[in-house]
């Protein structure tokens, strides 16, 4: 029997203020049940890509409460907020904590159990450590990019997903979560130093091994996985949607064969790449031949490995999400559901984004600062005024 509470329920979250991957991997604690506070700047920051604050739905599920790091007196609730929580996680340039008196000696001098998260593009030290960057350069650094495209064309920035998000959001959050398991064994907490050079690097393991042994090591967009192969790419479609097709094994592509009216052996010499190019001109014209919807009417439910390419704004929609209710819509906005899936204690959404300073007093009160001492705060505009946005909705 499912629980209403997530398996990171009691787990408290002090999250400081930034842009990518420290955002979502606050919300990916937030989803799974912990008490998320976002330390906020009094007024906007000048970064990222300025929105309305129910967009900004790396925020779910998290409470707000704006602060002034730059007076002692702001730093000073910032380390008793920290001091009460389970996990910290912040994403500025090395240093800039410790020049605070944040870093993890001091916290962890009061709060011996805590797990410190460190989110940088190139870790605590190195180099690199001090440059500015983004998502693109440090999966430049890490192989990625150089992977990533068409044959004959220059590398291709696949979004900012594999840097930011998979490479730094879920590796710090793994790290966090591996920290709290082995704080019940020791009582202590520890430094995360999460890089996404490093994150991202991870990712391409695999690679680095298919790599070694011959089997992708061909110039970019002339490999089995990265639209080489006619069997792994994207088809355009009569009415111009697209299909993906990833029959990579010969069983697979029999049966799309067999259900596109292609003679049985049709497709089975793709394992030689010199018979690639032939191949992938006689599927673009197969392909083209019927719309997006006919292909899937007429493959979908086998094992030709053939869907269709959507658009965010009809991923929802399809009978497969649509089934998993993978697309809940909050406050209007329909977004991706947590994941994974646990059997008894599931992520769930716990409220959209929270307007800047919403929920941060209650969460304060709540973890031992006294309501004067806030009060006192605001009133001097070192804390936030409760629910105050500082920006146009």
């Amino acid at each position: 029997m499912a629980l209403k509470q997530g398996p990171l329920a009691g787990i408290r979250v002090v999250e400081f203020a930034g842009i990518g991957p420290g955002p979502m991997c606050g919300m990916l604690l937030a989803d799974m049940g912990a008490e998320v506070l976002l330390l906020e700047r009094m007024a906007p920051a000048d970064v990222g890509l300025p929105r309305p604050r129910r967009f900004e739905l790396v925020h779910r599920g998290k409470r707000s409460l704006g602060v002034d790091l730059k007076h002692p007196d702001g730093v000073a609730l910032a380390a008793d907020l920290v001091a009460a929580a389970d996990v910290l996680v912040e994403g500025f340039r090395p240093g800039t904590m410790e020049r605070l008196g944040l870093g993890p000696d001091a916290c962890m001098a009061r709060r011996p159990g805590l797990v410190y998260g460190r989110m940088t593009g190139y870790g605590q030290s190195g180099p690199l450590s001090q440059a500015a960057g983004h998502d693109l350069n440090y999966i430049a650094l890490a192989g990625v990019l150089h992977a990533t495209g068409r044959d004959g064309q220059p590398p291709t920035p696949p979004l900012n997903l594999v840097g930011d998000y998979a490479g730094g959001a879920l590796s710090l959050a793994f790290g966090i979560a591996c920290a709290l398991v082995e704080r019940r064994q020791s009582g202590l907490g520890q430094v995360i130093d999460a890089s996404m050079v490093e994150g991202a690097a991870l990712l391409m393991t695999s690679f680095f091994g298919l790599s070694a042994a011959g089997l992708h090591d061909q110039p970019r967009g002339r490999n089995t996985l990265d639209s080489g192969a006619p069997f792994y790419d994207a088809y355009r479609c009569a009415d111009g949607e697209y299909v993906a097709f990833a029959a990579i094994e010969p069983r697979f592509r029999a049966v799309f064969a067999e259900r596109a009216g292609l003679p049985a052996d049709a497709l089975a010499q793709l394992d030689d790449p010199r018979t690639w190019p032939e191949a992938k001109d006689m599927l673009c014209r197969l392909f083209a031949t019927r719309s997006q919807r006919a292909w899937c009417e007429l493959l979908e439910d086998s094992d030709a490995c053939v869907t269709p390419v959507l658009e965010r704004g009809s991923v929802g929609a399809h009978p497969h999400n649509a089934a998993r209710h993978s697309f809940p819509v909050q406050d209007g906005i329909a977004q991706p559901a947590p994941a994974p899936r646990l059997s008894r204690t599931p992520g769930a959404l716990r409220g959209p984004p929270p307007a800047r300073g919403e929920g941060g007093h209650a969460t304060a009160q709540a973890w031992g600062i006294d309501a004067a001492r806030l009060r006192q705060l605001q009133s001097r505009q070192i804390v936030a005024t409760a629910g105050a946005t500082g920006e146009d909705d």
